[in-house]
């Protein structure tokens, strides 16, 4: 049986961690959780904010996911998108999922990130 969502994986370019760093934790306001020594060596980052886990994998071919993407849930979204705006990050609005106010923007290396908020 089925209980939770322990984390969604993303990949990234090799050398990104740093930019990675600047974004999740200076931007989204996440924070770092030290990978596994066994783990670390493959390079990456792990990030966690509250119940929310990302993990950000080395893929040597790199592609970003452009519609594949997490779902993210905010509290106050209009500061959280002027937030991410004011750093150099896309916010495009999307009115379609009713119930909900969403939009979705870019990390550093282009992957799509979705952040919504209930109405």
């Amino acid at each position: 049986m089925l209980t939770a969502v322990d984390h969604v994986q993303l990949a990234a370019p090799p050398g990104s961690e740093d930019l990675l760093r600047a974004y999740y934790i200076g931007v989204l306001g996440m924070t770092e959780t030290p990978k596994p020594p066994a783990l670390a060596a493959r390079g990456g980052c792990w990030f966690e904010a509250g119940d929310v886990r990302l993990h950000l994998g080395i893929e040597r071919d790199f592609r970003p996911a452009r519609k594949a993407h997490p779902g993210l849930r905010v509290t106050g979204i209009d500061a959280f998108a002027a937030r991410l705006a004011a750093h150099g990050a896309p916010v495009a609005w999307d009115g379609l999922l009713p119930g909900y106010r969403r939009f979705h923007s870019e990390d550093p290396v282009g992957n799509r990130l979705e952040f919504l908020e209930p109405v």
